[in-house]
């Protein structure tokens, strides 16, 4: 999937484009209706499948006060959208000039830009450009002017409940892994970067992989199994998602450390993906760094044990 940061970047050839457009956090099974839609356009159309889509939630921008945690990192996200067939992904930049523009604009850039637009997907209730001034009216109307077709997919309903990102936020919260997994329609995981930490559990025998996951949705404190999965790597890890009260205030936010069974090697850089397979225990503080120790060694124990 060729990643492009403008529509004019791309050369579709002849065929132009059949565009999906959202946020598409968690590229849940409502995105995958939408992007499943453009592709099926493409197919008809001869043309290629594109998801337009942007670097970070637009609230980051238009409401700082209220940006959720991504589901997903860019780079996981990206990597979803390649596995659904995609041709392209034009990842925008979402700036204060970018959330200035005007639904109406951002419709009519794309389409000079791309050249060639034969359809457009979303869904139904999709609002975007400056203030909100662009919906599937309006979509529909430019449709008619630019000539592309304009589809509005409808809400995909599990539980008798639309599909979301806010839904599946509240599922890991929970923590319900099973639930997230099923409007994902794939393993829930997190991600992040392996960044150098305070090299606490080298110091107590169990080295760790410490995640950097500023920004992305946290899973509740405690100690979980999980399976670990990094550049065709897999190992069963052992999770603390906490504040490591034993060694250290309480203050702060939650860190999030892997460590991985059987292996010994770097890991500083790679981005390693957590496949929950069962929380394990609530983290707490221990009375000493010994009974800490003969803990994580039962945690590991109980970690391998799991099936998946």
């Amino acid at each position: 999937m060729n990643v492009i940061h403008a529509a004019a970047d791309l050369d579709a050839g002849p065929g132009g484009v059949c565009l999906a457009i959202g946020v598409f956090d968690g590229v849940h099974l409502g995105h995958q209706s939408v992007i499943g839609r453009a592709c099926q356009e493409a197919r008809q159309h001869d043309a290629m499948p594109v998801v337009v889509t942007f670097d970070r939630h637009p609230n980051a921008v238009v409401a700082p006060q209220n940006v959720p945690p991504l589901i997903y990192p860019l780079s996981k996200k990206l990597r979803v959208l390649e596995s659904l067939g995609l041709g392209a992904a034009c990842v925008i930049h979402f700036d204060k000039a970018f959330s200035e523009i005007t639904g109406e604009q951002f419709i009519r850039g794309l389409a000079r830009d791309f050249k060639a637009v034969r359809a457009i997907c979303v869904g139904e209730t999709f609002q975007f450009g400056h203030r909100r001034s662009g919906n599937v009216a309006l979509l529909q109307a430019l449709g008619g002017e630019l000539g592309f077709a304009a589809h509005a997919l409808p809400d995909v309903l599990l539980g008798g409940k639309p599909v979301s990102s806010t839904r599946i936020r509240e599922a890991v919260r929970a923590p319900q892994f099973d639930a997230a997994s099923q409007m994902l329609g794939r393993p829930y995981t997190l991600c992040g970067p392996v960044v150098a930490g305070a090299r606490l559990g080298q110091k107590l025998g169990f080295p760790t992989a410490n995640l950097n996951v500023s920004g992305i949705l946290i899973p509740p404190a405690g100690v979980y199994a999980a399976d670990a999965r990094w550049s065709g790597e897999t190992r069963r890890a052992a999770v603390n998602i906490g504040r490591r009260p034993t060694m250290y205030s309480s203050e702060g936010g939650l860190c999030v450390e892997a460590h991985l069974l059987d292996f010994a090697g770097n890991v500083y850089g790679q981005e390693i993906e957590l496949t929950f397979l069962g929380k394990l225990r609530e983290e707490r503080r221990f009375p000493s760094v010994a009974a800490l120790q003969q803990q994580i060694e039962r945690d590991v124990a109980a970690a391998r044990a799991i099936e998946k």
